[in-house]
């Protein structure tokens, strides 16, 4: 084995800390830059991060190296999604078969393990308070500003990777200025505010620990994650032009009350709690090629998301399982690891961030839609006769790791035929679980 191979990461978030115990492992002499200070010092907050969702491609990438167990200590099942109607009456929709869940996670809470992990297991030196102000991609320097002292300093690595966030400063300082790069940020017309419901007496949860709850309304909504003290956390999605219009103590307690009444019942100061936490906003960016030289971009550095299919930290991690194949594939020939990581890899990094709008609108306008919960309805029971012709869209992306980019093409599909099926058959509300619409299902396929 190669002695002395080193890597830079740039960024030790979640992807940062994750790729730097792979590093570690490969044999590589990892050493991390945050521009930060270390979170594990802070009082680790919701801050202004949605709780995460973890689902099989993440576990599969923590678990390839070992430290899904750790995770799973801190991680919340979710079983279904759980709707509150304006009375406050709740539907609930499992989100697979018996027993699948999506795990509610804390961003704070896996980022500090994450650390542990990369400090201990990986051997990784992090150096927080330093910026990234550059780098030469195509040499595997980074240049850093000490942010305490002011120092400018550099380093150089056999490989870097980026792994600073959706807004990157290595891929500003240093992608976006190279020739033929192609970088687009479109951010969507609603933002966010998370908003932190209290456990109930003793710690009790308020609502069911074991789903993910949304609130439809339309244009806007609210969801809730179960965190492991009996508390929520709350985000409403919603236009900045909504969020304009509440201002004021009373505008808001007015909002809640006509607008999420069961909500508001559990939460009477919500208003007070208003301004915890900041407005963010919510985009895409998309970029090619992922690599320069002795640089590659990984995670949301590379292909941002919005929230709405709760792949964002999966997707990133994948990124790890997708790189750690193809270096054992081309034994570590970097040049050849990047060309094949940014071709294969960006069509699934597009398809994520389409799926994750389209599953925007799912959320927002047709949960609550009576033909579409009928056509989910069809689908699951056709999918439990034949298993091995029809996987529902929602667990192709979830609960497996075909490509994102496949699932996205075999979603299509499949909507279209339920969509015909649904169209051509009369009473179709009252004779969905016939057999005749389950032939006509297999017909199509």
């Amino acid at each position: 084995m190669e002695e002395n191979k080193s890597a830079i990461i740039v960024g030790a978030g979640l992807v940062g800390s994750l790729w730097a115990v792979y590093l570690s492992k490969a044999g590589y002499k990892v050493t991390i830059y945050e521009r930060r200070s270390d979170i594990r010092l802070a009082e680790i907050s919701a801050g202004k991060s949605i709780n995460l969702s973890l689902s099989t491609r993440g576990w599969k990438a923590l678990d390839n190296v070992g430290v899904g167990d750790e995770i799973r200590k801190i991680a919340i099942p979710m079983f279904g999604r759980m709707m509150h109607d304006t009375e406050g009456n709740l539907t609930y929709q499992a989100y697979g078969k018996e027993g699948e869940a999506i795990y509610s996670v804390s961003r704070g809470g896996v980022n500090a393990r994450m650390l542990d992990i990369a400090e201990l297991h990986g051997g990784a030196t992090i150096h927080y308070n330093h910026e990234c102000v550059g780098a030469d991609t195509k040499n595997g320097i980074v240049y850093l500003k000490n942010k305490d002292t002011g120092e400018e300093i550099n380093d150089q690595a056999d490989v870097v990777f980026a792994a600073d966030g959706a807004f990157s400063a290595m891929r500003y300082h240093a992608f976006q200025k190279l020739d033929r790069f192609n970088f687009s940020q479109r951010f969507i017309e609603d933002g966010y505010r998370e908003i932190l419901l209290p456990a109930g007496e003793n710690g009790a949860y308020q609502i069911e620990k074991n789903a993910l709850h949304i609130w439809p309304r339309g244009r806007f909504m609210l969801i809730a994650l179960a965190n492991e003290d009996g508390s929520f956390t709350c985000s409403l999605f919603m236009p900045h032009s909504g969020f304009d219009k509440l201002i004021s103590k009373e505008s808001v307690d007015e909002f809640f009350k006509t607008t999420f009444p069961d909500f508001h019942e559990m939460m009477p100061n919500v208003a007070d709690a208003w301004g915890d936490h900041p407005l963010a906003s919510l985009g895409i960016m998309r970029s090619y090629p992922w690599h320069h030289g002795k640089t590659a971009l990984i995670g949301d550095s590379a292909h941002a998301t919005v929230p709405f299919y709760g792949q964002g930290m999966n997707g990133a991690f994948e990124d790890c399982t997708v790189l750690n194949g193809l270096m054992k594939k081309h034994n570590e020939d970097w040049e050849k690891v990047f060309a094949e990581y940014s071709q294969v890899r960006k069509p699934d990094g597009d398809a994520l961030q389409d799926l994750s709008l389209d599953n925007y609108y799912v959320m927002r306008d047709y949960v609550a839609d009576p033909d579409f919960l009928l056509q989910k309805k069809i689908e699951a029971k056709f999918s439990n006769l034949y298993p091995d012709k029809w996987m529902p869209l929602y667990s192709q992306v979830t609960f497996s790791d075909i490509r994102y980019s496949e699932a996205y093409a075999n979603g299509k599909r499949q909507d279209k035929i339920m969509k015909d099926v649904m169209a051509s058959t009369e009473n179709i509300a009252s004779n969905w679980d016939s057999e005749e619409v389950m032939a006509k299902i297999l017909e199509k396929i």
